[in-house]
């Protein structure tokens, strides 16, 4: 089946800022451009909107609270379920978009649709299962009611890495819960999230309850409402640099938080791994989204007996992908999101090969138009290279050996992050022992991906707090009331 349109895909997009249920222009008229990674130019322009705005979709989201607070459980679901149906038949055209704008293959902007879908159903299905409770009081005298109510209008801020994903993880149980939204996406990648607006708005949310503010200006717009009385949650995925700056903002008022933040990830690899299982996961853990991801393997633990034969066969793997601009056929690895992301991607790499790594595949940015940079493996990377510490956020895979149980445990514990971990072995007793005495918030075990919308996905330490997805998910936007009734 020949891929869709790619200019009829973008052309079907609104481009405007969605306030009160309506699609407007950006009250300075201003604009911005969308910029496909993989050859630099521009898609299209969209909407660049100013404080102002930012103030009048606030305003729609708390006129519109009470009403859709009050909406009944079922109904909310039901425009959730709708929306998850509608994704799921637009699955081919929205892969193609989120493409163009963020560069990963159209293959696993599918499956990103198809996952981003099932919050959707996930949280339809939680949002008639709000509970409260009634007990008797121990002493008697009194009945002790409990009731959940949504927190109200909630500022909602997604990255540019998972575009269609990480709203719905938001929007989904916020609808559930009854809240209205105003939503920031990056602005590198604006068009999927003005599409899943559209999709919503289609599928019969009302107005106000959902508005969506693109724009280039994100400190200037949000701080604002994050200031601002009407406000009563804030949600945001993204670097930690940033989150910590959102949190300070939010402590004015007390603002309720939830912040999904930087990863550093861990693969640990024992000498009883079962080792073409661990070199099938340390693909998927490293080169999920181009590697573009806060829950991609940052630093590969591998037991000395074997570094060596782990080291080879990834550099063999990872050798072997096809790059190339992400809508080709075949491509298996599309562009970085940016030349400055790519450039902090080349630095790391340097810094790890004169730090005494050797680089196995790859090493190199690739010549342009885009912003390429190749899968690449380096092997025996000291701990105290720059690629322990940071972020690498591209197709990079550092290696190194170890000798003991302890010694993985402290290398892997040796970060201020503590998002998720990946641990492959055979070993029932160590594997128990390790997932309880890593300093994270998920573990894979024997799983290069764990990301799934029934499971609650968050970290510890400078990795955040709160939960997204699962049931655990829908209370991070619901207050709970109690009510002392004397009898």
């Amino acid at each position: 089946m020949a891929p869709p349109d790619e200019k009829r895909v973008v052309d079907a997009v609104p481009t405007k800022l969605l306030i009160g249920g309506a699609w407007q222009d950006a009250g300075s008229g201003r604009t911005f451009p969308v910029i496909d990674p993989s050859t630099g130019d521009a898609l299209c322009e969209v909407a660049d909107a100013s404080p102002e705005d930012g103030d009048h979709a606030l305003a729609a989201a708390a006129a519109a609270q009470p009403e859709w607070g009050a909406t009944a459980p079922r109904e909310r679901a039901e425009i959730l379920r709708r929306a998850f149906e509608t994704l799921m038949r637009r699955q081919d055209d929205l892969a193609v978009l989120m493409t163009l704008e963020m560069g990963k293959p159209v293959a696993e902007s599918k499956t990103e649709i198809a996952y981003a879908a099932e919050f959707l159903r996930w949280f339809s299905e939680e949002a008639a299962r709000i509970e409260g409770s009634y007990r008797v009081a121990p002493a008697g005298g009194m009945r002790l009611l409990t009731m959940r109510q949504p927190v109200g209008p909630s500022l909602l801020i997604t990255p540019w890495n998972f575009p269609t994903a990480m709203g719905t993880r938001k929007i989904g149980p916020a609808v559930a819960a009854g809240c209205t939204i105003v939503i920031k996406p990056a602005a590198e990648t604006p068009l999927s999230m003005l599409a899943l607006a559209q999709i919503l708005t289609e599928c019969g949310l009302p107005p106000g309850v959902l508005n969506v503010l693109t724009t280039r200006r994100s400190g200037e717009v949000m701080e604002p409402l994050i200031r601002d009385r009407r406000a009563r949650k804030l949600s945001f995925t993204g670097s930690t640099e940033v989150g910590s700056r959102l949190v300070e903002q939010a402590a004015e008022r007390v603002l309720r938080v939830s912040m999904e933040l930087g990863g550093n990830a861990p693969f640990l690899v024992f000498d009883d791994a079962d080792l073409d299982a661990a070199v099938d996961g340390a693909v998927t853990a490293k080169m999920r989204n181009i590697g573009e991801a806060c829950t991609a393997a940052n630093r590969f633990l591998v037991h000395e007996s074997l570094a060596g034969e782990f080291t080879r066969r990834l550099a063999d793997r990872l050798g072997t992908l096809q790059i190339g601009r992400g809508t080709e056929p075949g491509v298996q690895v599309g562009p970085l999101i940016t030349e400055h992301a790519r450039s902090g991607v080349a630095e790391l790499v340097a810094d790890a090969a004169d730090a005494g790594g050797k680089v196995l595949v790859g090493g190199e940015p690739l010549s342009g138009p885009g912003w390429f940079f190749p899968p690449t493996v380096i092997a025996d990377v000291p701990p105290h290279a720059r690629v322990f510490r940071e972020e690498i956020f591209g197709p990079v895979a550092p290696v190194t050996p170890f000798g003991s149980d302890a010694e993985a445990l402290a290398l892997a514990n040796d970060t201020e992050f503590g998002l998720v971990a990946y641990v492959y072995t055979r070993d029932l007793d160590r594997a128990i022992s390790v997932a309880e005495g890593l300093e994270t918030g998920m573990v894979g075990l024997n799983a290069g991906v764990i990301s799934n919308p029934a499971a609650p996905f968050g970290g510890v330490k400078a990795s955040g707090f709160g939960r997204e997805g699962g049931r655990e998910g829908i209370e991070e936007y619901l207050e709970v009331k109690y009510v002392g009734i004397a009898h």
